[in-house]
């Protein structure tokens, strides 16, 4: 199975889109949507310095931008994607560029969205001196304990030994005084405590944009940063990633949701690296390739065939199909199981893990066409549960 991933602010290095800008149809493609995000995108990625580019603003804008037009280059028909494509996740921002490739958005959404995520965040930076320092190594309880007891967040877990600290300057002086034992900090260039209560003001401006954003369910499996669950409701995927600007990236539990699905490959949108090389730690013999440049597309395009297959979502335009988040055994709701018509957020059950136990409903509502799973049955991430007919369609 093959897994596309989208990296986060960060991954960005001076002068990374040259050789991509080199092709005259990504380069047209690429100016369209720096007109939408009404930045341009060209100078950052090709002339600006490391301080240009790191700007919040600038970062998120760029790395969208970039992962969806290398998209196009990799699949030029998007629509055979979808049947090579087991599921998409983004770390952070990528998220974004994700939920465009899923078609839960369209890519000028996501342009508008993500500029004014940036600026919405770079101005919730500026009230409060933040920032966020890398915890590599040692014991996690004894990192995660480290970090309550000086009042930080965990907003990046991102799998074994490496977990990101955010909070204020004077707490991450706090931490750099007391680490926890065997463990290495390292400050990150960013403008201030992503995914932390500090960036509250702008998920209320993100929010009341989102609510004028139209979405369609995703196309394949989506992978959520919020908790590593499979979210199939468009409307959904929207709330959580406006949500997720001031809520911990859960990354550790995307990989393990991949692990569930039985990933065999993969791959990561340009520009490349981070998301790889945590892969590589977390998910031994998985493999990965990291699309850097254009000259690997051959190569990448290559890896996409060992790898790919259908998420097994049947989307025919008269159906909507309800998936399970997450692994587990399904309890099927009694009611449900004796209903033909179910209305919009009717329960149809739950999937329980030896984690916790997953509420599930009909997003949307309509008549039950199918069952395809029974009470007590295993079911993996993104695993068709019931089959509906959208109440009034034809």
């Amino acid at each position: 199975m093959l897994v596309i991933v989208a990296p986060g602010q960060g991954a960005q290095t001076p002068g990374f889109l040259r050789p991509w800008l080199e092709d005259t149809g990504f380069a047209r493609r690429f100016e369209w949507l720096s007109t939408v995000a009404g930045l341009d995108l060209v100078h950052y990625g090709t002339e600006a310095d490391a301080e240009a580019i790191r700007a919040t603003e600038v970062a998120q804008p760029l790395l969208v931008a970039t992962g969806l037009v290398a998209a196009l280059e990799l699949f030029p028909h998007p629509s055979d994607a979808f049947e090579r494509i087991g599921a998409v996740a983004g770390h952070s921002v990528g998220e974004i560029g994700a939920a465009a490739g899923a078609r839960v958005i369209t890519a000028e959404q996501a342009m508008v969205l993500v500029r004014e995520r940036g600026l919405a965040m770079a101005r919730a930076a500026a009230q409060t001196p933040t920032g966020m320092t890398a915890v590599l190594g040692g014991d996690r309880d004894e990192v995660l304990d480290a970090l309550a007891r000086h009042g930080l967040t965990p907003a990046n877990d991102n799998g074994p030994g490496q977990v990101v600290a955010a909070g204020t300057l004077e707490q991450l002086a706090a931490l750099k005084d007391d680490p926890p034992a065997k463990a290495r900090l390292v400050p990150l260039s960013v403008a201030g405590a992503f995914h932390t209560h500090h960036m509250a003001p702008a998920v209320e401006h993100l929010g009341d944009l989102a609510r004028s954003v139209s979405t369609h369910d995703p196309r394949t499996r989506l992978i959520s940063n919020r908790d590593g669950q499979v979210v199939h409701d468009g409307r959904e995927v929207l709330r959580r990633m406006v949500g997720q600007i001031a809520h911990p990236v859960r990354w550790d539990l995307c990989l393990e949701t991949m692990e569930d699905l039985g990933v065999t490959g993969i791959l990561e949108m340009p520009p490349a690296g981070t998301l790889t090389g945590i892969a590589k730690r977390a998910l031994k013999g998985v493999e990965t390739f990291a699309l850097k440049t254009p000259d690997q597309l051959d190569d990448a395009r290559a890896f996409v065939d060992k790898h790919g297959e259908s998420a097994g979502l049947d989307l025919t335009p008269t159906w909507r199909v309800v998936v399970s988040p997450a692994k587990g055994t399904f309890h099927l709701d009694e009611a449900a199981a004796s209903s033909t018509v179910l209305s919009a957020g009717a329960p149809i059950g739950d999937v329980a893990s030896s984690r916790d136990r997953v509420a599930i409903t009909a997003a949307h509502g309509g008549q039950v066409v199918e069952w395809l799973v029974e009470d007590g049955d295993p079911v993996a991430p993104g695993q068709p549960l019931l089959r509906l007919h959208p109440e009034g369609a034809a």
